[in-house]
């Protein structure tokens, strides 16, 4: 399990592509080893903690087309 960093101490980030609507999503990566996500209409809800190999991994399935979104 990821420990959660300081999240107070997060630098939040809209994703580029999120414009539909206000549907969007935010990234902190100022973190060495673990990349916080939330969602930006309820950033006072629990942010996802998620390992660095672990995001990179989806982010190169989402490259190659291996999830309908």
């Amino acid at each position: 399990m990821v420990t959660d960093p300081d999240l107070p101490r997060a630098v939040w980030r809209r994703s580029r592509r999120s414009a539909n609507g206000g549907n969007c999503v935010e990234v902190a990566v100022n973190f060495p080893a673990v990349i916080a996500v939330r969602d930006s209409k309820r950033p006072e809800d629990r942010a996802r903690i998620i390992k660095r190999t672990a995001f990179a991994a989806f982010l190169d399935g989402v490259k190659a087309g291996d999830f309908d979104i």
